[in-house]
């Protein structure tokens, strides 16, 4: 049986046509469609919900420096009110998954996703065995996401236009504590703010008289595509290690010299001497979407890769792709070629985002 989160009777009210997602009961769109839901965060702000992703806190003194021995990112030196995007790696040097930990006044707060939570906590307990792992199944989590955000969401939350981009800090709301991390999923500024179950359906009803627009999961693949961020289970997976998905900046020098988590060897001898392959931006010509699974291909024929994530970006009325190509032909402005279907169609590699990032740094 589908979980549900705690806005689905919003979301039926709404008239959401939904959909089951990683195990979860969730709106893939509104009545008015996912091309406005798009535009509504391009232009103004879009709300999502995002409830289905897990949410953890690991409370206590220094989970930092054992975290730090399951993922090649720099936790130990979080500051409070800091969050970071990392990954846990497999000992091969894949992506067992992505995440987001912030550092608390006491603790770690810790975000992953949805379809990998059962196994990420299992592997959170028996690499953390000295530190509490407290699941936060009581909390929702929406997105507020586009340039209007702040000023709908100061309103509601006097302190959180204070934040800038990957901060995070608490604010209480009628008498419910939340927590408010200025970051998301779509390259525009925005929030993502964790709040109790009991109130996230008020608290979205607040967001959404103020003007915010609801939007679905569809909008939000095409945001994210647009912006270049890669989907855990298509663009990144246990094979591919962070460098080759172009994560090399969430790896300080100093945990690539040092090691000490899993894969270091593996992403240590990538960064010395060089990848074998990597994501890049396709721009396929014509209008038709370039969707995962099609082969990309040298001009004269020579497979090179196949796409991970494509579709049709609303903002440049245009398709765009993700994929994996090996190095050699991986300089943006090379002509490749995907094969639509059996036919050969033109591409371009192309630097990513394919739309211009606008965190509020």
């Amino acid at each position: 049986m589908l979980k549900q989160t705690p806005l689905h009777n919003l979301h039926l009210e709404l008239g959401a046509k939904m959909v089951p997602f990683a195990g979860w009961e969730m709106p893939v769109q509104y009545p008015t469609g996912i091309m406005a839901e798009h535009a509504a965060c391009r232009e103004g702000a879009a709300l999502f919900d995002v409830s289905h992703m897990c949410q953890i806190e690991i409370p206590g003194p220094h989970p930092d420096k054992a975290l730090e021995q399951l993922v090649p990112g720099g936790i130990t030196s979080l500051k409070p009110g800091q969050a970071r995007y990392t990954q846990l790696t497999t000992e091969t040097g894949g992506i067992f998954d992505d995440l987001i930990v912030t550092r608390m006044d006491d603790g770690l707060f810790v975000v992953v996703n949805a379809s990998m939570a059962e196994q990420d906590v299992a592997l959170l307990r028996a690499g953390l065995p000295k530190h509490e792992i407290t699941v936060l199944d009581t909390r929702a989590l929406v997105a507020l996401q586009g340039p209007e955000a702040a000023a709908l969401l100061t309103p509601l939350l006097p302190q959180a236009d204070t934040l800038r981009f990957m901060q995070s800090h608490e604010e209480t709301w009628q008498g419910h504590a939340l927590r408010v991390s200025r970051l998301g999923y779509t390259g525009e500024d925005g929030f993502e703010i964790s709040l109790p179950a009991e109130a996230g359906e008020d608290f979205a009803r607040a967001l959404i008289a103020a003007g915010a627009v609801p939007a679905g999961l569809g909008a939000r693949d095409t945001l994210r595509m647009e912006a270049g961020l890669p989907l855990y289970g298509q663009d990144i997976d246990q094979d591919t290690s962070p460098l080759e998905a172009g994560l090399g900046f969430s790896i300080p020098k100093r945990r690539r010299a040092e090691g000490g988590f899993p894969g270091a060897t593996r992403i240590g001898a990538e960064a010395n001497t060089g990848l074998a392959r990597q994501l890049v931006g396709l721009r396929p010509e014509g209008r038709a979407p370039v969707r995962a699974g099609v082969e990309i291909t040298t001009t004269d024929g020579t497979p090179l890769g196949s796409v991970t994530s494509g579709g049709f970006s609303p903002t440049l009325q245009a398709p765009i792709s993700m994929g994996y190509v090996a190095t050699s032909h991986a300089a943006p402005g090379t002509a490749l070629t995907v094969l639509l279907r059996g036919k050969p169609v033109p591409a371009t590699v192309t630097p990513l985002p394919f739309v211009p990032h606008r965190y509020k740094r």
